[in-house]
C-alpha cells in the first residue's frame, strides 16, 4: 500500500510515518516500480502496537529499544519481555495513580451536588417561613394614582 493508504488507515500523517521510518521505528518500504513506498500489511498491526506504547506513556526511545530488539530476532525474546514487564509496571503505577485522582473529584463532586442542595433547600425553607400557613399570600395594592 502507498504511503497516503497508510496513513489513512492508521490516523498518522505521511511525514509522521516517514520519520518513524527514518529513525527505525518502523522499517523501511520496499519500492514500488514508480520509485514510491510500498508498505506490507503487516506494518498496521505494527503500528497499532506502537500507537498503544505510545498511548500508555512509554518515551520514544523505549519504542525505538522495542523496535531493535524485535528487528534482531527472537534471540531477543527475554529482553522484549523484560521490557514491557517494566513498562506494564509502569502503566499500573500510573493507572492506580490515576483511581486515586478519580476518587477525589468524586467526591469534590459529589461535595458540590450536596452544597446545591443545601443551597436549595435553604432558599425553599426561607420561601416559606414568608408566608404565614393558612392565609393566603398578601396581595399588594394596584398602583393609585393621586391628583
Amino acid at each position: 500500500m502507498k504511503i497516503g493508504e497508510l496513513a489513512a488507515l492508521t490516523g498518522l500523517s505521511a511525514h509522521t510515518i516517514r520519520y518513524y521510518e527514518r529513525i527505525g521505528l518502523i522499517p523501511y518500504a520496499g519500492r514500488d516500480e514508480t520509485g514510491q513506498r510500498a508498505y506490507d500489511r503487516s506494518v498496521l498491526d505494527w503500528i497499532g502496537f506502537l500507537g498503544r506504547l505510545k498511548t500508555t506513556g512509554m518515551p520514544i526511545q523505549g519504542m525505538l529499544r522495542y523496535a531493535q530488539l524485535r528487528a534482531a530476532g527472537p534471540a531477543t525474546d527475554r529482553e522484549r519481555g523484560e521490557l514491557l514487564a517494566a513498562h506494564r509496571d509502569a502503566v499500573r503505577a500510573q493507572v492506580a495513580e490515576l483511581h486515586v485522582c478519580l476518587l477525589v473529584l468524586d467526591k469534590k463532586i459529589e461535595g458540590y451536588s450536596h452544597a446545591m442542595q443545601r443551597n436549595e433547600n435553604a432558599r425553599n425553607d426561607e420561601r416559606a417561613q414568608r408566608r404565614t400557613p393558612g392565609k393566603p399570600p398578601r396581595k399588594r395594592p394596584a398602583h393609585v394614582i393621586v391628583d
